[in-house]
């Protein structure tokens, strides 16, 4: 390689790596691209959610279905091995920590905190009830606050990372929830109680002003049906169904009897 080509290549390198450290440093949302084969293999380029291209470069042929794929695969913080014309391409998504907010610290909170932070979450639990509220009862949780949620959300704004979960039976403490985050971008709001509860709570947010199309985005009754009954198999099932809807994939039916591969392959 020439010198001024090493140069080059060592720039266009560096570039990448600030990129991809600004990305992170900024808590955005991105990925980094790599050609894994063809005539540009090695070629690489990082993008962001929001504002596209912002280092590097791709081979021209494959730039606009790359970026495509990555703007969807980012929605959904997977990385994968793409092929395009027989050229694979690894997309490699960087993603900020997934924040879940738990609004109502009682006996259900306490299991679905300390699983959450094993499962990557920064964690806050939130209540209006100091008794119930403390550091003591959630030592794995990243913060604990007492007050109403509207004195919640002024210390922690809601964003697209946000996961919500009201396991709080209170309708005095559950419907300020709804008001602080509707029409934000969260990735989940999931809320406890009876069907019969969560018809109500329909009912309740139509007339506040809700669309169809939001009130559909509300998991509730929270979880999946699994069976769950003790506080940490209600966990579980809260957990499968924001793993599910973080992803976008999976059937939440039992994987004993399918055919094929576990996780779906995708060729373009």
């Amino acid at each position: 390689m020439r010198g001024d080509d090493q140069r080059l290549h060592r720039e266009v390198a560096m570039n990448y790596i600030e990129a991809t450290k600004k990305l992170m440093d900024d808590e955005g949302l991105g990925a980094v691209v790599t050609v894994l084969g063809g005539p540009g293999i090695g070629a690489k380029a990082v993008l962001d959610y929001d504002d596209g291209l912002i280092a590097g470069e791709l081979p021209a042929d494959l730039s606009d279905d790359v970026v495509a794929d990555a703007v969807e695969l980012m929605g959904q913080e997977k990385s994968k091995t793409l092929t395009y014309n027989e050229i694979p391409v690894f997309i490699e998504v960087v993603a900020p920590q997934p924040v879940m907010m738990i609004f109502g610290a009682g006996h259900n909170a306490q299991p679905l905190t300390t699983m959450a932070k094993l499962l990557g979450f920064r964690v806050i639990v939130a209540d209006a009830r100091p008794m119930w509220a403390t550091e003591d009862r959630f030592p794995d949780a990243d913060e604990v606050i007492v007050g109403w949620p509207d004195e919640v959300f002024a210390e922690v704004a809601p964003d697209r990372r946000t996961y919500v979960v009201l396991l709080s039976h209170d309708q005095r403490f559950e419907d300020p929830v709804f008001t602080e985050v509707h029409g934000k971008p969260i990735r989940y709001l999931g809320a406890i109680g009876s069907r019969r509860t969560h018809a109500a709570r329909l009912e309740r947010l139509a007339t506040a002003g809700w669309s169809q199309d939001e009130l559909d985005t509300i998991f509730g009754p929270v979880g999946l049906d699994i069976g769950a009954v003790t506080p940490a198999e209600m966990g579980i099932s809260i957990l499968a169904e924001i793993i599910q809807a973080r992803y976008g994939e999976g059937s939440g039916t039992s994987l004993r009897g399918e055919a094929g591969p576990i996780h779906k392959q995708r060729s373009d």
